[in-house]
């Protein structure tokens, strides 16, 4: 049974990033990114039948596939934030950028190489990824301001409150990074998955925070654990 102590609950620390834990979550994080933008491609509806107040689309529910795995970015963000401080957070969250950048580019060039003379997929490669693109551009918008809002908002909490109050600044953080990312995001991505009414890009933008923040809160003990883990075995963060 392991005898580390726990941190004392009125210091502020964090801990360094040169750890192989960081460097996990780092890779974790970019694949999070990198996949949540290419399946973002592709509109989701939930639900048959027309519901409407007013303007507004109540039913069937709009999302894309990018909500499947996208929350999981909020979650490590969260926890890279919490272990390893802000700048860890923000370096984590540029190689996400680079690294969903690089995808698209890829993507593009490839699209405009001639295609072999038996294959016949090249309408399909572009209908797939074509509008990884806009998807990005607006992904990694959102992104960077939702993710930098989120990590700036969860230190400036544990500034205040060190070790304790962690499930407060856990959601406080997600929410408004969250908000913010959606907001962005579902502004520029709307029209590359067909959201084409404003009625049902509130439903996408609304529907967009609630899936998102839910899943979060769903995970949240979970991440809780890991935090602490990480904190125990975290020489760098005892030390501090």
């Amino acid at each position: 049974m392991s005898t580390t102590p726990a941190p004392s609950p009125d210091v502020v620390r964090f801990a360094s990033r040169g750890s192989s834990h960081y460097d996990i979550l780092l890779a974790l994080f970019c694949v999070v990114i990198v996949v949540s933008n290419i399946v973002a491609s592709k509109a989701v509806e939930i639900g048959s039948g027309v519901v409407m107040l007013g303007p507004v689309q109540l039913w069937p529910l709009v999302v894309d596939g990018g909500v499947v795995l996208f929350p999981l970015a909020y979650v490590l963000g969260d926890v890279i934030s919490e272990v390893y401080g802000l700048r860890a957070a923000r370096r984590a969250i540029l190689t996400g950028f680079a690294a969903a950048a690089l995808a698209t580019g890829t993507f593009f060039v490839v699209q405009l190489m001639p295609g072999a003379s038996w294959y016949e997929n090249q309408a399909a490669y572009e209908a797939v990824l074509g509008p990884v693109a806009q998807i990005v551009l607006a992904s990694l918008a959102g992104y960077l301001v939702g993710q930098l809002l989120n990590s700036w908002v969860l230190v400036r909490m544990k500034q205040r409150n060190a070790e304790r109050r962690l499930v407060a600044r856990l959601i406080g953080s997600t929410g408004v990074g969250e908000v913010a990312d959606t907001l962005i995001f579902c502004a520029i991505a709307a029209s590359a998955i067909g959201v084409s009414t404003f009625g049902a890009f509130v439903n996408y933008f609304v529907m967009g925070v609630v899936l998102k923040v839910g899943v979060e809160l769903l995970v949240m003990p979970l991440t809780v654990r890991v935090i602490a883990w990480l904190k125990r075995r975290e020489p760098t963060y005892l030390a501090a």
